[in-house]
């Protein structure tokens, strides 16, 4: 197997599934816990074109800053939604798996393997 990434937040049971799926199979995958160690704004504007959608289907539209930040006015500006998921990280989806094949949320868990 490639490079395997994982996007994790320890606290999320969808990133833990994710994490545990990978070691299921025998992947242990560089692990970048994403709210101590944000991506920066290049790194994510790679992930994001590797999921293949735009910034806005990957933006956690319940977390504060996003209301507070009044990012629902700018849904189609990606790259104010990238400075905005770069500074306040919480507001990336979780968790993302990044391999040489492309991207996927783990959303559930079991969509990654498409990329493995």
């Amino acid at each position: 197997m490639s490079d395997v990434t994982i996007y994790h937040n320890p606290r999320c049971s969808k990133s833990r599934q994710t994490l545990a799926l990978l070691r299921e199979r025998d992947i242990e995958p560089r692990v970048v816990e994403y709210l101590n160690h944000p991506p920066t704004a290049v790194q994510l504007k790679k992930i994001i074109k590797q999921l293949g959608m735009p910034a806005k289907d990957i933006i956690r539209r319940r977390e504060k800053p996003f209301a507070e930040l009044k990012l629902s006015e700018k849904l189609d500006d990606d790259a104010a939604l990238i400075a905005a998921m770069v500074e306040h990280p919480i507001l990336i989806e979780r968790p993302i798996v990044v391999t040489d094949k492309g991207a996927r949320i783990g959303r559930p868990p079991e969509s990654v393997l498409e990329v493995l």
